[in-house]
């Protein structure tokens, strides 16, 4: 049994030995090597004057090191802290601050950051140096199964990113749980495609070691590139975001590679459209598709839908699936009760994955964690008599019109968006008596098709969507083509349409570096607007 991360690490190397465990380029790592340059990596930490607890930051791309100090670290006894790599200097400073963390390992220039640490570790220049100066340490020593391995930190759209406490029991849970779904073997070869420093990027990573599995590190995501990888490699399993599986799907479609030995390819990190779905469906016709849910809170993984190519006419296709084995899941009421079938109320999970709670933030952890141990997710959702969940918004993006009724957005907006002429868009309507959306049209789409319509187009974006005309005909279209019933109840349906002709990017402020619409500040630049339809 597996009792902290140390165990895979000497599994693995007693029973694959010289197997090879990472591929990363021309770079490639056998289980046994790869042992004692983890005991290396402990060494140098210690070596530092760090203390059993120290927290470590990562602010690197994929790469054979970063799985090496994934692993290694929290073996030692350290508490890594993934840095997102996407993320501006405020907010990577804001991290390093509040996890006290006192070493960082990067492959980038700190700038600024190296102010804020003891140390600075250059990867691969000073890793791989300082690797060969020094002789292993033995892993896993004075650790229990709640000792914190990680913290993990979320971005939300207000305020500042929290720490997720992860301890080893978690993310071992989280392991058996991706092992219940896709069955790792020896002769697996495993994508490392989604960042490391996200949930997804690093849900794999224990297992595959575990089972003697080989992982390929690709560092950054180029789709047509990482498909020919997944050739020559013969990848059979990985694991990625919608955003991802959607350019894959469309350049495997546009040129064909040879990825019969593709036998899983699960998806899960934010929300997917049937589109998506059926464009992977068609570009990896011999691969199983799965559909994954969780948070960052419960280590990640809470549900698991299989074989999704089978499922397109069983309504199964608009739910996450089901629990995972020693995952609870309820769907709960604002006073914790718990409520009947079908019923939508938020999301609460319970098991060993759940996290420790947030790293100096007592009065967070007591908001989300329940008497039971249970987690309150945030998620809005409903489970039928057969155990499947499905998704219906998120509890704080639920807003009350005028009338007293309320809308969970979320659905709403991803249904919009499998229009071609929809790239992005906000539903709102917040104590009004109708809701309103906020679009940025696909600028090439919409011409087309109102040139089709025999309306003018202006050739200036800011000219087009200021256009009433073009509003009033895109908003008729989006109600006789997407905001129909069943899906759409009639209070729901917006009344209203705003074009904005900027894309919101993270460079802008309109999105979170996890590419959630920063909401109050997409109000606040049409504030006039708004303002006018309430008024």
């Amino acid at each position: 049994m597996i009792q902290n991360l140390a165990d895979p690490i000497y599994h693995a190397a007693r029973f694959y030995g010289n197997r090879t465990a990472i591929v990363a380029g021309a770079m490639r790592t056998s289980f046994d090597k790869m042992a004692d340059r983890c005991g290396r990596i402990a060494r140098i930490m210690f070596d530092l004057d760090l203390e059993v607890g120290d927290r470590i930051a990562i602010l690197s791309l994929n790469s054979q090191q970063y799985i090496e100090m994934y692993m290694a670290l929290p073996a030692a006894g350290f508490a890594i802290v993934p840095l997102n790599t996407r993320h501006k200097e405020t907010e990577l400073s804001y991290v390093l601050k509040d996890s006290g963390a006192k070493v960082l390992l990067t492959d980038r220039d700190p700038g600024n950051l190296a102010s804020l640490v003891e140390h600075v570790i250059s990867i691969p220049q000073d890793y791989e140096r300082l690797l060969a100066e020094v002789a292993a340490l033995e892993l896993g020593c004075a650790i229990t199964p709640n000792t914190i391995a990680g913290l993990f930190y979320t971005g939300g759209t207000t305020g500042h990113s929290k720490g997720v406490m992860l301890t080893h029991k978690n993310l071992i849970a989280n392991s058996e749980n991706w092992n219940s779904i896709v069955e790792p073997q020896a002769d697996d070869v495993f994508g490392v495609i989604a960042p490391l420093f996200h949930a997804a990027g690093s849900n794999s990573i224990i297992s595959s070691i575990y089972s003697g599995g080989t992982q390929v590190v690709i560092p950054q995501f180029i789709s047509p590139d990482v498909l020919d990888v997944m050739e020559n490699t013969k990848i059979t399993q990985t694991l990625v975001v919608p955003s991802m599986l959607a350019s894959l799907a469309q350049d495997q479609i546009h040129k064909s590679r040879n990825l019969s030995n593709l036998r899983t390819l699960a998806h899960g990190g934010s929300p997917i459209t049937t589109a998506v779905i059926k464009e992977a469906i068609r570009a990896f016709p011999s691969t199983e598709l799965i559909h994954l849910y969780g948070t960052t809170e419960t280590s990640p993984l809470a549900t698991s839908l299989r074989n999704e190519e089978d499922l397109a006419d069983t309504g199964l296709w608009y739910s996450c699936g089901q629990a995972l084995p020693g995952v609870d899941i309820r769907v709960i009421d604002k006073d914790g009760g718990e409520l009947a079938d079908s019923e939508v109320g938020q999301i609460a999970i319970a098991g060993a994955n759940v996290m420790k709670g947030y790293w100096n933030k007592p009065e967070a952890t007591a908001e989300v964690i329940m008497e039971d141990g249970g987690f309150r997710t945030g998620d809005l959702g409903k489970l039928t008599s057969e155990g499947y969940l499905s998704i219906t918004g998120r509890v704080k993006s639920q807003f009350k019109l005028e009338n007293g009724k309320y809308v969970s957005p979320s659905s709403l907006e991803e249904n919009l968006k499998l229009s071609p002429l929809v790239e992005q868009c906000v539903l709102d309507g917040r104590d009004m008596r109708h809701t309103f959306l906020i679009i940025h049209p696909s600028m090439d789409a919409l011409r087309a098709k109102l040139k089709e319509a025999g309306i003018t187009a202006s050739d200036d974006n800011e000219a087009l969507c200021n256009d009433q005309s073009v509003r009033e005909w895109l908003l008729e279209h989006l109600k006789t083509n997407n905001m129909t019933a069943p899906k759409w109840k009639g209070y729901e349906i917006a009344r209203h349409l705003i074009l904005d002709a900027s894309e919101w990017t993270t460079d802008n402020d309109m999105l979170t570096p996890s590419m959630k619409v920063k909401l109050r500040n997409l109000l606040a630049k049409h504030k006039d607007e708004i303002s006018n339809i309430s008024s």
